[in-house]
């Protein structure tokens, strides 16, 4: 049994009756933005190397792993949520598939700088620093999860086009208000944005997420797909949302309310 610490807990990932994931309310836990990178993520079957930066607690690299054989990496520069990254892997018997590594993408650990990856993805800090319209967290975790203090979108796409091989695939999670930035420094290093697509609250309101995927080296031709909603007019996740959450269970959970999924 793995040790917990602190206000730790341990969840089931989602409808997964196999794999669970230590989480703690101060510290880290995930949110829908990870499980819906995971879902827009192109990953090779059976062989390749994935990479996942800010990794956190290890959660998209767990998502990952029921849809490849692929080795995967994830690289956290937190030594508290890497800890925890960590016992996720080992809870859940996957020290063979997923190698959590700690680490800063701005001066890359020698395990990954020598390496080229098939697929690197990130969940990244999403607000700047410098704009004022968002009050940073007192809490360090949390400040250094969601604000742009140890590294920024330039750091990261940077890190991207290094870590990828020619060819291959970035994907990213933002905020639509970053759309520009990510083309536009996407482009910088090399990578060509290829899909892209938005994620609104529900139908009439703004998107409030954009998933993005790159080609390293690739040609101009982008694809908007089409929108994701999250909620009905009820406020019940979508049939499409709830199969993305809980996969062939989904079924079971359309047109139920977020706070009925504690069970």
């Amino acid at each position: 049994m793995v040790a917990l610490k602190g206000d730790e807990r341990i969840d089931y990932l989602l409808a997964d009756q196999e794999r669970r994931i230590i989480q703690s309310p101060t510290v880290f836990s995930f949110s829908i933005d990870a499980v819906l990178l995971a879902n827009f993520t192109y990953l090779p079957i059976k062989k390749g190397k994935i990479l996942d930066l800010c990794t956190g607690n290890a959660v998209i690299p767990l998502f990952l792993s029921k849809r490849s054989q692929a080795s995967i990496y994830g690289l956290e520069i937190q030594e508290r949520i890497f800890d925890m990254a960590k016992r996720n892997v080992e809870m859940n018997h996957l020290e063979e598939q997923i190698q959590p590594v700690k680490g800063d993408l701005k001066e890359l650990p020698p395990e990954l700088a020598n390496q080229r990856f098939d697929v690197v993805t990130c969940n990244p800090p999403y607000f700047r620093t410098d704009d004022g319209q968002k009050k940073i967290n007192e809490n360090e975790f949390l400040a250094y999860a969601r604000h742009e203090i140890l590294c920024n979108l330039d750091d990261v796409l940077k890190a991207c086009s290094s870590l990828v091989r020619s060819k291959g695939k970035v994907s990213l999670v933002h905020r639509p208000q970053r759309v520009a930035d990510l083309i536009t420094i996407g482009k910088k290093y090399n990578l060509e944005p290829k899909r892209l697509q938005f994620v609104h609250p529900k139908k009439g309101r703004e998107a409030n997420i954009v998933l993005i995927e790159y080609s390293k080296d690739g040609k101009p031709d982008l694809d908007v797909l089409p929108p994701i909603y999250i909620h009905d007019e009820d406020g019940h996740y979508t049939g499409e949302v709830a199969k993305i959450l809980y996969g062939e269970e989904g079924s079971r959970f359309h047109g139920r309310r977020p706070e009925e999924f504690s069970e």
